[in-house]
């Protein structure tokens, strides 16, 4: 058979041939779309070209864009590796035009390359116009030989093309291919999702938007966009070549093979008819989706495109089962695919070690649940069946995903496969319910949004707007629009927020009166300057914009430094570091990026010298313009995470071989100027996602003068306790010495009477004096050592405090929540106490067990949030009073918070380990 990446440049080569930019594929992971999760065609890149918001260089393309459907309109999960052509992960071969060629050049092209160059028998091939698009069912038959029999009309279901709710969209023609042994197959089965006629390709003649009301709108040039699935071609082109004998399977090319016999070798299991065929082909479909998402930036996680993408992982994991792989085992496939895709797609070969690292962590995490979950799976159906019932009940449901971490459709799959089915909406229900709560609890934090900017974008025009704040903090400028509070001007010093930079504040001067600026924002390309007050401003008005200086020169300074610890961080600690968000303020920066373990102590000490040594070169600050093309290819150039770029670019370089990156923000002329940088935190924010808090110039100023300040005043503190306890540890030496001398005198009964006669009353009231200052000696020592211990235990009990964070990262999720253990040196219960407080006010939903040994007795503490003790029957009491009796003791308390104590701490660590296992049989 042809070989699959022969076939891939087949198609390139062609529509080069005629004048087609060949471009490289977009990430999968959309940029700049909020209304993506994923890729899905290739179209995408190109949205604001067909839009009329942005251009390119050239007016044809070409490539092979990597895409992923696994929800909303183009969702085809269900129906991988059950048939032989959905995946969830596939390439499309695309060619475009903007605004230059159209139908005519599309069709006629289409048919030259499947007949001409790949041979395809004309009578096999059917083409489908939309209903009333007499030109396109025209020109099938002006400029091709097809059949004319063979040209179908259907509606907008089937040849209307939507790449979503709205957006650009128009009629289209597809091509399909009858694969038949005889070839004789009828007209019905095209677009009938029969796999015995297939379409291989599409052309879509974008000629209209879709409004958010629903509308069609023309666009502004009319435009061709085709898609045809790599995969399908592929297959289609191995069937002609077996005569067409053999039914056509994307899964027997050689895109899919290579992994299909790698999981043979790794499960020994036949790939054959049946189960194993099944799962065979699901897992080496996913492994393909995952490898590409996360090379992308993607992680799994529970929200957005992570949840999506811990689905897929998690679908293949059960899959798994069927092939009696209890081990994880998927990340082993990534090498697979590095070796026969890492040339076209390079990046998954530079993210190989990421990639294999963080699907083996989600097997691990999963595996660890997935048989619990299968046993309650199985007695949820083994009551069904008692009960007569073939619905397993929304609650069921809505338990195995909560608890267990089974996805929906994971629970509707095994359902399936026995017989039955789920209670969507009723899972739906309870599911709504939780993210309501989950909306109370953000509520109540509060809210910090910003005001909305109310000015329509259609009457934002980029082009009459410039921005003059990278060499200056001042000019003059012109009133284009004026609204309320709202001003936007023809040029401006000030840099609206974008990038992570937060926007420039300062003050513009109209016709005498000063107004404040409290915000630069930025939509459609344009700033839109937010006032303290309302402003009545004629358009044309020239006045004075002025930002402030001294607070953009400590932004810049984070700025630049957020460049440098960037690639610090993929020195140190490998090349799958990339900024998947940042904030870039006057007196901190904070940058997040994919990475699946805590940093060590030493790797923050390398990034924080790296940084430092790069400040002290005084290395220039440089930046140029250029083809967004060209910049892309300068060796590890960096692109921000989810930034969408236009036809040019700036890029910001800190000496060409350490740092350059796209990035439109404002910088320090030369590295020095950042003067001095401090990571003051780091911490997991969510799975597989670190974020770095860090400070430069004036902000490690400012921090050093506080820790100053706290270190003079507990020194002070402890200093002054000490020389208390020299005082009254002098008075007591002097107290001592002198009864030692009262005590080896002569008994008064031995002394001469006239002598005894002689002590005065007075003498008699010395000694009573002694002994009340000894007593009241001793009583301020105990006292002052009292005071210092406190001071002591205060000390470490805030350092506990202040660490919580740390401690928290240590924490697992168990059915929907935090589950901490802790074992902890304190000296006293209070100690223990004031911790559990600040951890049960900080968990967010969750539960802690924290166990302590204080004069060799085990002292334990347990705490649960609000949340699980109302709706998951969880108290800290019944939780603690099971602990303790690990550990020869018992106690108990109130729901939220509770002690006990127990005999035995030799018993404390493994005794901790078994908090997990009792509270999930509590929850059960």
């Amino acid at each position: 058979m042809k070989p699959s990446r022969e076939i891939r440049n087949d198609f390139l080569k062609f529509f080069e041939e005629r004048g087609h930019r060949i471009v490289p594929s977009a990430p999968v992971i959309p940029h700049g779309d909020p209304t993506l999760l994923f890729t899905n065609a290739g179209m995408n890149q190109f949205k604001d070209v067909f839009l009329g918001e942005g251009k390119r260089d050239y007016t044809r393309a070409a490539d092979t864009q990597k895409c992923i459907r696994v929800s909303g309109k183009h969702n085809d999960l269900e129906e991988v590796g059950r048939d032989t052509y959905h995946h969830t992960f596939f390439e499309m071969l695309g060619n475009w035009s903007f605004g230059d060629y159209y139908k005519r050049e599309a069709i006629q092209w289409a048919w030259e390359l499947l007949t001409g160059v790949w041979k395809l028998p004309k009578e096999r091939l059917w083409a489908t116009v939309f209903t009333t698009d007499d030109e396109a069912h025209a020109l099938w038959q002006e400029v091709t030989d097809i059949d004319p029999s063979h040209i179908l009309r259907f509606g907008e279901k089937e040849n209307f093309w939507e790449m979503g709710d709205t957006g650009p969209c128009g009629p289209c023609s597809e091509i399909h291919m009858d694969l038949t042994p005889e070839g004789n197959a009828p007209a019905d089965l095209v677009n009938a999702d029969d796999p015995r006629v297939i379409e291989i390709w599409n052309l879509v003649f974008i000629q209209n938007n879709r409004t958010n009301q629903g509308d069609l709108e023309p666009l502004p040039a009319k435009h061709v966009d085709t898609g045809m699935g790599f995969e399908r071609i592929c297959a289609a082109l191995k069937c002609m070549e077996n005569e067409f004998k053999i039914p056509p399977s994307n899964y027997d090319t050689d895109v899919f093979t290579p992994l299909i016999s790698t999981l043979r070798d790794i499960t020994g299991k036949p790939y054959k008819d049946g189960n194993d065929q099944v799962a065979m082909r699901v897992i080496s479909d996913h492994v393909r989706a995952l490898t590409f998402a996360i090379a992308d930036g993607a992680i799994p996680s529970n929200e957005g495109r992570g949840y999506v993408l811990r689905r897929i992982l998690r679908r293949a994991a059960r899959f798994g089962r069927n092939l009696e792989m209890r081990d994880p085992f998927i990340y082993r496939l990534v090498d697979v695919l590095v070796v026969t895709m890492g040339d076209v797609f390079p990046e998954i070969k530079e993210q190989q070690s990421h990639i294999e690292r963080v699907i083996k962590s989600e097997e691990e995490g999963f595996n660890a649940t997935l048989d619990r979950g299968l046993e309650i799976f199985t007695e949820i159906i083994e009551k069904m069946k008692t009960s007569g019932e073939n619905t397993i009940p929304g609650d069921d449901v809505f338990k195995l995903y909560d608890t267990y971490g089974f996805p929906v459709d994971l629970t509707a799959l095994l359902a399936r496969e026995r017989g039955f089915t789920i209670d969507e909406q009723g899972f739906e229900r309870l599911m709504t319910e939780q993210r309501e709560r989950s909306r109370d609890v953000k509520k109540s934090a509060g809210d910090d949004s910003r005001p909305a900017i109310t000015i329509e974008s259609s009457i934002l025009k980029p082009e009459q707007f410039t921005f003059t704040g990278y060499g200056n903090f001042e000019s003059s400028a012109r009133v284009i629009l004026a609204d309320n509070n709202l001003l936007v001007l023809a040029e401006s010093p000030f840099y609206a927020e974008a990038g992570g930079q937060i926007g420039d504040t300062g003050e513009i001067q109209i016709n005498g009166k000063t107004y404040r600026v409290i915000d630069t924002q930025k939509k459609n390309n344009v700033s839109i300057h937010i006032l303290d007050e309302p402003a009545e401003i004629t358009p044309g008005t020239e006045v004075t914009a002025r930002i402030d200086k001294k607070r953009r020169v400590d932004i810049q300074r984070n700025h630049s430094a957020t460049h440098i610890v960037h690639e610090a961080l993929r020195q140190i600690l490998g090349t799958h570091v990339q900024q998947q968000g940042s904030l870039v303020a006057p007196d901190r920066l904070r940058f997040d990026f994919p990475h699946f373990s805590k940093i060590s102590a030493e790797e923050l000490r390398d990034i924080e010298q790296m940084v430092n040594e790069k400040i002290k070169e005084s290395i220039p600050v440089e930046d140029a313009i250029l083809p967004y093309d060209e910049a892309r290819k300068i060796p590890n150039v960096k692109m921000f995470f989810g930034e969408k770029y236009g036809d040019e670019v700036r890029i910001v370089i800190i000496d060409e071989k350490f740092s350059v990156e796209f990035c439109g923000g404002t910088h320090v002329p030369r590295t020095d100027d950042i003067g001095l940088f401090k990571i003051i935190h780091e911490s997991s924010i969510a799975s597989g996602v670190r974020r770095i808090e860090a400070l430069t110039g004036e902000g490690i100023k400012r921090y050093i003068h506080e820790k100053i300040q706290e270190a003079e005043q507990t020194e002070e503190n402890i200093t002054k306790k000490f020389e208390e306890i020299s005082s009254l540890q002098e008075e007591l030496s002097k107290y001592t010495e002198e009864k030692q001398q009262q005590l080896t005198r002569p008994s008064l009964g031995a002394i001469d009477t006239s002598i005894a006669d002689s002590i005065t009353e007075a003498n008699l009231h010395r000694i009573e004096e002694l002994v009340r200052e000894r007593k009241s000696i001793d009583d301020e020592l105990t006292q002052a050592a009292r005071d210092l211990r406190k001071q002591i235990t205060k000390h470490k009990s805030r350092s506990a405090i202040q660490n919580i964070d740390s401690y928290l990262e240590q924490a697992i999720s168990l059915n929907g929540f935090k589950l901490l253990t802790l074992q902890l040196e304190v000296d006293s219960m209070d100690e223990l106490k004031s911790f559990g407080d600040s951890l049960r006010a900080k968990i967010g939903s969750g539960v802690g067990v924290i166990g302590t040994v204080i004069n060799d007795k085990v002292q334990l503490l347990c705490v649960v949030t609000d949340d699980l003790i109302q709706e998951r029957k969880l108290q800290a009491g019944k939780i603690v009073g099971e602990v303790a009796k690990l550990v020869g003791g018992g106690g108990g308390g109130r729901p939220h918070l509770a002690t006990a104590g127990g005999r035995e701490p030799e018993k404390l660590s493994d005794a901790l380990k078994e908090v997990r296992r009792i509270v999930g049989s509590m929850l059960e």
